[in-house]
């Protein structure tokens, strides 16, 4: 499953599943959680559980309110009949919100996506993911909820970058996601204007490890996409990569172009092209 671009959609705006579902995006998000209000949520949940009755091309995550809102019983009853591709869980803290997840989904079985660093307590359960046996669908975090519990006045720098609190949660996310061998998806862009912004900051998450991103608005998408899709040029040198070692199959280093790679090199050409979908 390709997780380049996952795209919001709220619940209760039912005449957007279609155009998200077409925008492509690997994946839609149908949120039940903050962009729909409290008196909208039933609402929200007859909605998604219609849309889960038809064909979808697109692979359809639900975001189910967090666990003690009091609402994630009242949406798991909407949608567990027809279940979607995965469940995005918003305030975990680790493992154990994973484990209480799947215990109130009644033997059903749904990859969880969760959003992993939204409360203080959020961040030192970062390492635990590794021990869920339910299987997740990758490890995503947020830069809004958590300065807003612990009283911050924004998770932001003048220049649009993050204070260092959020720089960390963010690394945490990514090394706690590759910790547990799954995808990490890096959050939004919130300035849907910014597309040149957007194009540096999801160029910024792959190079530093995330697979994918999460999107708010159908035009972010395709520039995401391409982001984390690897370019013919990289695809190229990673087949030269593998295909030197195999030549050499016993050799530690060698030289390629004028300069030395190894092991390490050889183990990121491998993850770039089964990223790629090209044989290495």
């Amino acid at each position: 499953m390709r997780l380049r671009s996952l795209l919001f959609v709220p619940a209760d705006r039912p005449e957007r599943f279609a155009k998200a579902a077409a925008s492509g995006a690997d994946a839609i998000i149908i949120d039940l959680e903050d962009s729909v209000a409290p008196a909208s949520k039933p609402k929200g949940r007859e909605a998604v559980a219609e849309f889960l009755q038809s064909p979808c091309d697109v692979t359809v995550i639900v975001r189910v309110n967090p666990l003690g809102s009091g609402e994630t019983e009242g949406d798991l009853a909407a949608i567990l009949p027809t279940p979607p591709a995965g469940l995005m869980l918003p305030k975990a803290e680790g493992a154990k919100s994973v484990v209480r997840l799947v215990q109130l989904m009644d033997g059903a079985v749904i990859p969880v996506l969760p959003i992993a660093t939204e409360t203080p307590a959020a961040i030192f359960e970062l390492g635990s993911y590794r021990e869920v046996k339910t299987p997740l669908m990758g490890l995503t975090w947020g830069a809004e909820d958590l300065p807003a519990a612990i009283g911050a006045a924004t998770s932001r720098e003048d220049d649009g970058s993050y204070t260092p609190p959020y720089e960390m949660a963010r690394s945490l996310t990514l090394l706690g996601a590759h910790a547990a061998g799954i995808p990490a998806i890096e959050t939004v862009y919130p300035d849907i204007r910014d597309a040149e912004g957007l194009a540096a900051y999801a160029a910024r998450g792959r190079r530093d490890g995330f697979t994918g991103m999460m999107a708010i608005h159908p035009a972010q998408v395709p520039i995401i996409n391409d982001a984390f899709e690897p370019s013919e040029a990289e695809i190229a040198h990673a087949r030269a990569i593998v295909g030197a070692f195999a030549e050499q199959p016993d050799a530690g280093a060698l030289q390629l172009d004028g300069k030395m790679i190894d092991r390490p090199h050889l183990m990121q050409a491998r993850r770039l092209l089964d990223r790629a979908g090209k044989a290495s």
